[in-house]
């Protein structure tokens, strides 16, 4: 499927496996992270299995900026193992929105993102994923209720289609 959009060599990752990509003096680790679709496992038959993404940038070794993506998870219990194997998240992905499929919820609602926040434990967290489809049933204002009654330590950013986040690696 990708090979017809120019991609020529994917890796498939299973869930905690690595890939390395390096240039120069720099190196990106890509891990994959636990992630289902739905509790109910007829509802996962159904749709492709799906994982979250942690992204590590280094140079010369050293660790500069580390980026967690959930992916189209729900809660899962292994998404606790996360800042135990990888801690120092500096900037999560949060895909939420309640995306809904046949009768059941296949991506985390708005407060469901901000528990995974809670769990996962970024520095910097940003919804995203909230919008795209007309099938969801929780927006990006069921996320800021519930990172609002939060007691997380993370920060909280929010941005509009188009906008952009810059991050500063840690040097």
């Amino acid at each position: 499927m990708l090979g017809a959009l120019g991609f020529e060599r994917g890796h498939p990752l299973d869930t905690w496996e690595s890939l390395q990509v390096h240039k120069g003096d720099a190196t990106l680790t890509i891990t994959a992270m636990p992630g289902k679709h739905s509790a109910e496992e007829a509802v996962n038959e159904l749709l492709m299995p799906v994982n979250g993404h942690l992204l590590d940038f280094s140079r010369n070794g050293e660790q500069l900026y580390r980026l967690y993506v959930t992916g189209d998870t729900m809660l899962v219990d292994s998404l606790a193992d996360i800042p135990r194997r990888y801690p120092d998240i500096d900037l999560g992905l949060i895909h939420t929105g309640g995306t809904t499929f046949l009768v059941t919820v296949v991506t985390m609602t708005g407060e469901q993102g901000v528990r995974a926040v809670e769990i996962t434990k970024p520095r910097t967290a940003i919804p995203i994923h909230y919008n795209d489809f007309s099938v969801f049933l929780s927006g990006l204002d069921d996320f800021k209720k519930a990172a609002g009654t939060s007691t997380a330590s993370t920060e909280f950013v929010y941005l509009a289609h188009g906008d952009t986040y810059t991050f500063k690696p840690n040097v």
